[in-house]
C-alpha cells in the first residue's frame, strides 16, 4: 500500500500578519549553508585563493544568477510562445515557474562576471563554487516535496514507498481519462479504490538524495585536494547531469511538454551537461600533464 503525502502547511509562521513559508526557508537554508561550507573550504584550503569573507559578494552575485536565469530559463525552455504571446507575464514570478537549467546558466554568467571583477579565472571561480552548490539542491527539493509539487510518474509496482499527492488528484483524473486500463493493475487499483489518488514515485526525494546528497558527497571527497583548472566542475556537470537524467524516469513530466521521444525536457537538458563534462574533465587533466 502506498503513502499518503503529508499535507504540510506552506506556511511556518507569520510575523506582524506577514506569512512566511516554508518554501522560502528552505531557500534561506540553502544560502546559508552556501555561506557557511563555503568560508569552511576557503579556510581550510588557502591554495585556492579565496578569502572567507568574499563568500557574502560570491552569493549575491549567485543569486542574482539563479532568480534571472531561473526565469529566464524557464520562459525560453518550457514556455517560449505562452510568453511571446504576453511578454509581461515574465515578470510575475509569484505565479511561479523557475527552470534549474537556465539558473545553473545563469550563475555561470554571474560567476564569470565576478571572476572578471577580482582578477580571476572564470574555472578558478566555478571550482570553487561547484562543491557547494549541492545542498543547496537538496534544500530546493525538500522544498518542492513539502509544496507535494513535481511529483513522480505512477508506478504499478507494490513499492512501500510509493506516495499518492492529493495535488495530483486533477493529473490523476486526466490520466484516468485517457488510460482506464490502468485500473486494470491489481496494485494501482488497491491504491486508488482505499486512498483516491494513484501511487506515484516520490521523485523530490529521489532527485534530494542523488543531486543533492550523493553528489555533495562525491564533489566533497574529490575537491579535498588541488585538482586540474575546470576538473572539480566537470565532475559536478557529470554528476548532476547524471544524476538529474535517471530521475527524470521517475519525475512526471510537465503536462504542456509531454516527452519528446521517451525522453522528458529535463533529461534533453541534461544529456549537453554530460556530454561537455566528460570532454572538460579530459581537457583538465591533459592541460594539467602538459604543464607537468
Amino acid at each position: 500500500m502506498a503513502l499518503l503525502h503529508p499535507q504540510f502547511d506552506p506556511v511556518a509562521f507569520s510575523i506582524f500578519g506577514w506569512p512566511v513559508h516554508w518554501y522560502g526557508l528552505t531557500y534561506l537554508a540553502a544560502f546559508l549553508m552556501f555561506l557557511l561550507i563555503g568560508k569552511y573550504r576557503a579556510r581550510k584550503m588557502p591554495l585556492l585563493g579565496f578569502k572567507p569573507i568574499e563568500l557574502d559578494d560570491i552569493l549575491f552575485y549567485g543569486v542574482l544568477g539563479v532568480i534571472l536565469g531561473g526565469r529566464l530559463g524557464y520562459v525560453l525552455f518550457y514556455k517560449p510562445a505562452d510568453f511571446l504571446a504576453h511578454p509581461l507575464d515574465i515578470f510575475k514570478v509569484w505565479q511561479g515557474g523557475m527552470s534549474f537549467h537556465g539558473g545553473f546558466l545563469g550563475v555561470l554568467v554571474a560567476m564569470w562576471w565576478y571572476g572578471r571583477k577580482t582578477g580571476r579565472g572564470f574555472w578558478q571561480v566555478v571550482d570553487f563554487i561547484a562543491p557547494l552548490v549541492p545542498l543547496g539542491l537538496a534544500a530546493g527539493r525538500w522544498g518542492n516535496f513539502m509544496n507535494g509539487e513535481l511529483w513522480g510518474r505512477v508506478s504499478d509496482q507494490a513499492y512501500s514507498w510509493l506516495m499518492v499527492f492529493p495535488q495530483a488528484q486533477s493529473a490523476d483524473e486526466q490520466l484516468l481519462a485517457t488510460t482506464p486500463t490502468l485500473l486494470d493493475h491489481p496494485t494501482i487499483a488497491a491504491v486508488y479504490n482505499a486512498m483516491g489518488g494513484l501511487p506515484r514515485h516520490p521523485s523530490q526525494i529521489y532527485q534530494l538524495l542523488g543531486e543533492g546528497l550523493l553528489l555533495f558527497i562525491v564533489l566533497w571527497v574529490y575537491a579535498r585536494k588541488i585538482r586540474p583548472v575546470g576538473a572539480v566542475s566537470a565532475v559536478f556537470l557529470i554528476g548532476y547531469g547524471l544524476m538529474r537524467f535517471l530521475a527524470e524516469f521517475a519525475r512526471e513530466p510537465d503536462d504542456f511538454l509531454g516527452l519528446f521521444a521517451g525522453f522528458s525536457m529535463g533529461q534533453i537538458l541534461s544529456l549537453p551537461m554530460i556530454v561537455f563534462g566528460i570532454g572538460l574533465l579530459m581537457w583538465s587533466y591533459r592541460k594539467n600533464n602538459s604543464a607537468a
